[in-house]
């Protein structure tokens, strides 16, 4: 059965082929290395070949357009829709969530940031480079003291002439040791809350900035993850990005995009699961039958073919009104929550369908709980993504208009 058949209301032949394509490399060129991959994890070391097996991973995910998929042409990416990054999205996590993680930091969190804040110059310095893949990019916001809570961060920039003096370290950040680029959020005006913060574009060359992994992850460990450290980091003024004390709008907005990625993901991890469990109770039997037949088995598939499809049409619905310019806020944050938890309950029965044998990694399922638990956490908590959703309903939350939108897509200008 072909789970992404029926979904003709939302994508093109383009997408389709784009899917093909995605599936094509990830089958090739990832699953057969990636039980090894997660068990010997990313170590990075120093100098130009510090990196493992993430370097050349990025390198060809660039070549095939795909850290650029929903940027336009004019600054080096591929030109294609946010439904496109959605399709790109699901297929990398159905064969391993550190592949999403990639186009959720590089491409949600920092490259639309840049497309929606970005001055001009700033967009053809990162953003062009960025697009093609030939510099990789990572998104500093979490700190030791400081996750959900973003506004109790202890990070500063202080205004030095026409530069800013960065301090502060950031914890829990994908592609730590191997972004050449960040999107820094600190405070410019401690006193000042939410709107006492800034946004910056730091390179890791600059002098100051340093970072080293996190070891003994649940899950992803196939992907880098560490923290950054900056210790009086000289930013220049014209890196500011957006204006002084935007800083706290710009980590939202960037959340809203990289909250649709994880959401993708977590729905190619849900149709993993359910291809996995398919495979194996056709092929194990008990109790003189394949344990297909028996109604328990049935009733957990059923469950896995529920949340697939309602996973994929919230996030689809998001993707819709993102190439719409509509604010998307609540319903992203509906298919964040909903698509994560989803992918978690999923493989928990992925696994108990595979009985013991999914307990060891001789299968993939263990794997995909790994590595679902943690986007329950991460890009805004499940607990977080339930309040929200109750203050859009009561009321008490809306989508109030931004300074700068996201852009619409628009096929004669991207392409």
């Amino acid at each position: 059965m072909d789970f992404t058949a029926g979904y003709g209301m939302f994508l093109s032949e383009e997408h389709e082929l784009l899917r093909r394509t995605v599936r094509e490399f990830a089958e090739r060129e990832v699953a057969p290395h990636i039980r090894a991959w997660d068990r010997s994890g990313a170590e990075v070391g120093e100098g130009p070949e510090r990196r493992t097996h993430i370097v050349p991973v990025l390198k060809r995910m660039g070549e095939l357009g795909l850290l650029g998929i929903c940027i336009p042409q004019r600054y080096g990416g591929a030109g294609m829709d946010y439904l496109a990054l959605a399709v790109v999205c699901e297929e990398l996590e159905r064969v391993d969530s550190f592949l999403r993680v990639v186009m959720s930091v590089h491409t949600g969190l920092n490259s639309l940031s840049l497309l929606q804040w970005g001055t001009e110059e700033q967009k053809q310095r990162y953003l062009v480079p960025q697009a093609s893949g030939a510099q990789i990019a990572g998104y500093c916001l979490t700190e030791p003291n400081s996750g959900t809570d973003a506004v109790a961060m202890l990070a500063t920039a202080r205004r030095d002439g026409d530069s800013y003096i960065l301090n502060g370290e950031k914890i829990w950040i994908s592609l730590a040791d191997v972004a050449d680029n960040f999107l820094v959020i600190a405070k410019t005006d401690p006193d000042k809350g939410a709107r006492g913060i800034s946004a910056f574009l730091v390179e890791r060359a600059w002098p100051g900035v340093s970072s080293h992994p996190i070891h003994g992850k649940l899950g992803v460990r196939a992907g880098n993850t560490g923290a950054v450290v900056f210790q009086d980091v000289r930013v220049p003024a014209a890196n500011l990005l957006g204006e002084e004390g935007e800083g706290f709008k710009i980590a939202m907005a960037a959340l809203d995009n990289g909250r649709y990625t994880v959401a993708a993901g977590a729905t190619g991890l849900i149709q993993a699961s359910l291809e996995a469990s398919l495979r194996y109770a056709k092929e194990r039997s008990t109790f003189g039958k394949p344990i297909a037949e028996h109604q328990l088995v049935k009733r957990m598939i059923s469950h896995m073919v529920r949340k697939l499809d309602t996973s994929r049409l919230l996030v689809y619905r998001a993707g819709w009104m993102k190439n719409r310019g509509e604010r998307n806020t609540r319903e992203t944050t509906l298919a964040k929550w909903h698509a994560t938890v989803s992918s978690f309950e999923a493989a928990d029965d992925a696994i108990q369908i595979h009985g013991a044998y999914g307990y060891a990694d001789e299968y993939p399922v263990e794997r995909y709980l790994r590595n679902a638990r943690g986007a329950i956490i991460y890009e805004g908590t499940r607990e977080l993504q339930e309040l929200l959703q109750a203050e859009f309903a009561l009321g008490t939350r809306t989508n109030r208009p931004l300074r700068k939108e996201l852009p619409p897509y628009d096929p004669e200008l991207w392409g």
